[in-house]
């Protein structure tokens, strides 16, 4: 196949780049069509010609490729290749790529804005001052909440990769004190990380940070049972997925005050349903999933999927078979 007879789909380009990148580059490699959604009804219509699909959400199911008997290729624009069938794609050998690690960075430093706004509540206090509260104010200074110190906190990280790793280096440097529950043996942690159970992380925990995928292991590994090992001033943070957790059980314990605190960037189903129990819940910290959306991360989402859409033109051209998948 010649590059330029390549027919590439991207279905749902349009969350990954709203307008403020560039999709450009990709033009060399074939005809583009660019739809910035598409619904589950269309994908099939949309899709039948293509030798390529590039895809964020929308789903890959067994059903969906057997219409599409000229697909040789699927392109995720994420971690996570869920979407995609992936047992059904080697069945019709389909290249399925996906893009780890290009959003490493972002998401730590959204863990940390989620924390830091728990101990500091910045924007409390800009709101304090914009109405003037702290002119009439007797003392030079004004709060009127706990403001925590993370030094010689314990941060009890589950799951040590990528990201998981970035927060623990970044813990060091606030002087706390870093365990994790991790599958990595002891010789791999650096210093200032050690490795416990699941219970013992629990318990010890001032800060508990969930930064592992989401699998039947570790489906609403937080529930009843395990929020009541936890400290009752202890802060839970979910940058991973929103089925780590039992969401019911944990509002419950928020509500009561078993839970100083949850911070999330995810929940369970997204967009969620506004009988979401977290949803009003005090003490629950919930951002619209876009801890990994810096522009900056992005543009190295689409630099990789760019990358892997490249690789495998090459080895089509070449005639060398690919049987690597995600």
């Amino acid at each position: 196949m010649e590059r330029q007879e390549m027919k590439i789909v991207i279905l749902d380009g349009g969350c990954v780049n709203p307008g403020d990148l560039s999709w450009d580059a990709w033009h060399r490699l074939g005809k583009i069509t660019l739809y910035d959604h598409t619904a589950a009804v269309d994908v099939v219509a949309r899709a039948c010609d293509a030798d390529a699909l590039i895809v964020n959400k929308v789903q890959m199911s067994a059903e969906v490729m057997e219409k599409l008997p000229k697909l040789k290729y699927i392109g995720v624009l994420a971690t996570g290749y869920n979407v995609v069938d992936i047992e059904a794609a080697k069945e019709h050998g389909i290249v399925v790529t996906n893009i780890p690690a290009y959003s490493t960075e972002s998401v730590a430093q959204a863990t940390f804005a989620h924390l830091l706004h728990v101990c500091n509540d910045v924007a409390h206090y800009v709101t304090v001052e914009k109405k003037k509260e702290w002119c009439t104010h007797r003392d030079f200074c004004y709060w009127d909440a706990p403001l925590i110190e993370l030094k010689d906190k314990t941060i009890g990280i589950v799951g040590l990769g990528n990201i998981g790793m970035k927060v623990a280096q970044i813990a060091l440097t606030f002087g706390m004190k870093v365990v994790a529950y991790t599958s990595k043996a002891h010789e791999q942690l650096p210093e200032g990380i050690k490795a416990v159970s699941y219970d013992e992380l629990l318990q010890a925990s001032d800060v508990v940070s969930l930064h592992c995928p989401l699998n039947e292991r570790t489906h609403r590994m937080i529930n009843r049972e395990t929020l009541s090992k936890m400290k009752q001033d202890a802060i839970l943070l979910n940058m991973s997925r929103g089925g780590l957790v039992d969401e019911e059980a944990l509002a419950k314990a928020l509500q009561k005050g078993d839970l100083y605190a949850y911070c999330a960037d995810v929940l369970a189903e997204e967009p969620p349903q506004v009988s979401n129990p977290l949803l009003d819940v005090a003490n629950a910290y919930i951002t619209p999933h876009l801890a990994w959306a810096t522009k900056e991360a992005r543009g190295r989402l689409m630099e990789i999927a760019l990358t892997n859409i490249e690789a495998f033109i090459r080895n089509e051209q070449s005639g060398n078979e690919i049987t690597s998948m995600v």
